[in-house]
C-alpha cells in the first residue's frame, strides 16, 4: 500500500493534470513538451491522430523504437492517447497496444476516439486498450507476468513517489529479451526536499525529476547492470519564477533503453563482431543501438559481449549476425565512461551506462 505522502503526490498530479491543464498550452516551463524535433518519418502518422488527443497530450520525446509490427506494448502514463494511438499504427492490426493512465479525465479524452482512430487507420477492429491504473501497481490493471514485449513511457515516471517499485513492475511484466524504451526529466543533482514537495514544479516533471546517478544505482539494485542512453536534450525551463527556485539545478530530456536480459556490469572483451543485416522496415541504411552505436548495414563493427546480447537475445535478433561467442575473454571492452550524469560540456553529449 502506498504511504500517505505518495497518496498525497499522486493526488497532487491527478488534480494538475485533470484538472489545472486543460492544453499543453497551459504548462508554465517546456520540461513536458518535447526539446527535440519529431522525427520526419512519424509525421503522416501523428496527423492521423485527433486535434484533441493532440491537444491533451504532455511528453517530453519520442519512445518508439524499431521493428514494432506485431509486438504487445504497455504505454505506462498514456494521458490522452497519443503515444499509444501512434504506437498502434507502428504495431499494425496483428499488434497490440494498453494504455494506463490513473487520471479519468485523461483517460475520457483516449477513449472517445477509438472508433475515429480505428476508422482513420483502415483496422476493422482497434487493437487499442486503455486502463485506469497507478503504474506502481500494474498487477492489479491485470498485466500478468513476462507478458509484454515493450513497455514505453513518456515523460511520466518523473510523477511517481515510488519509482523503484515503478521499474520493478516494468520488469515483472516484460519477457524474457523484452525492452522499455521511455523518455523522461533527469538531473544533474539531486532535488531538495522542499522542491521535490512543490505542487508545481511536480505538475511540470521537475519536482520528481531523479538524478541520473541514482538512476543509474536503482536500475542495478533491480539487477539492470547496463541501459544505454538514445538521446538527450538541455531543458530550457523558460519560466524566471521556476528557474530561480530550482537555482543550479540542470534538468534534462532522456531517452533511455533498458533490456530485460542478464548482462554484466562493466563493457567485456570477448571479440564478438555485430553485422547489422539493413532488414528492419524503415531503416534499410543504419540501426541506432544508442548515442554512439550506430551500426551501418554490412559494416562489421567489433562490440562487446553486452551489445552482442541486446543485438542478439531480443526481438531484434533476426536483424542481426554476430560473429564469435563468449569463450574466450580478452578483458575490458575499450569504452567510454559509465556515468549517465549529463555532461555540461559545449558538445553537451551524453555517455552511457556502459560502452
Amino acid at each position: 500500500m502506498p504511504t500517505n505522502t505518495e497518496l498525497e503526490t499522486l493526488e497532487a498530479v491527478q488534480n494538475y493534470y485533470g484538472k489545472v491543464l486543460k492544453t499543453n498550452k497551459d504548462l508554465k516551463t517546456s520540461a513536458c513538451c518535447s526539446v527535440e524535433s519529431l522525427p520526419a518519418a512519424y509525421s503522416p502518422l501523428l496527423s492521423k491522430i485527433h486535434p484533441v488527443v493532440k491537444e491533451r497530450f504532455y511528453g517530453c520525446g519520442f519512445p518508439f523504437p524499431q521493428a514494432l509490427e506485431g509486438r504487445k506494448v504497455l504505454d505506462l502514463g498514456c494521458g490522452s492517447g497519443r503515444d499509444v494511438y501512434l504506437l498502434s499504427q507502428l504495431v499494425g492490426e496483428s499488434g497490440t497496444v494498453i494504455g494506463i493512465d490513473m487520471t479519468d479525465e485523461q483517460l475520457d479524452v483516449a477513449n472517445t476516439y477509438l472508433d475515429y482512430h480505428r476508422e482513420q487507420f483502415g483496422f476493422e477492429k482497434s487493437n487499442v486498450t486503455f486502463l485506469k491504473g497507478f503504474i506502481e501497481n500494474l498487477k492489479a490493471t491485470g498485466i500478468e507476468n513476462n507478458s509484454i514485449d515493450l513497455v514505453v513511457s513518456n515523460c511520466v515516471t518523473n510523477l511517481s513517489p515510488n519509482k523503484k517499485l515503478v521499474f520493478s513492475e516494468i520488469l515483472r511484466v516484460l519477457k524474457p529479451g523484452g525492452e522499455l524504451y521511455f523518455s523522461d526529466v533527469f538531473t544533474d543533482k539531486r532535488i531538495p526536499e522542499n522542491l521535490k514537495e512543490d505542487p508545481i514544479l511536480l505538475g511540470e516533471c521537475l519536482g520528481g525529476a531523479l538524478y541520473t546517478e541514482d538512476f543509474r544505482r536503482l536500475l542495478a539494485e533491480l539487477g539492470i547492470y547496463d541501459f544505454r542512453v538514445i538521446s538527450k536534450s538541455k531543458i530550457n525551463l523558460l519560466n524566471p519564477e521556476i528557474e530561480e527556485k530550482v537555482g543550479n539545478i540542470n534538468f534534462y530530456s532522456i531517452t533511455f533503453r533498458v533490456f530485460n536480459i542478464p548482462l554484466e556490469d562493466r563493457c567485456e572483451d570477448y571479440g564478438q563482431v555485430a553485422y547489422y543485416k539493413g532488414t528492419i522496415n524503415g531503416i534499410p541504411h543504419h540501426f541506432k543501438l544508442d548515442d554512439h552505436h550506430v551500426l551501418e548495414t554490412g559494416k562489421p563493427m567489433l562490440v562487446c559481449g553486452n551489445t552482442a546480447d541486446m543485438l542478439s537475445k531480443t526481438h531484434y535478433k533476426d536483424h542481426f549476425q554476430i560473429i564469435g561467442d563468449k569463450s574466450k575473454h580478452f578483458g575490458l571492452f575499450d569504452c567510454g565512461p559509465r556515468s549517465v550524469t549529463p555532461s555540461t560540456s559545449s558538445d553537451d553529449s551524453a555517455a552511457g551506462a556502459c560502452c
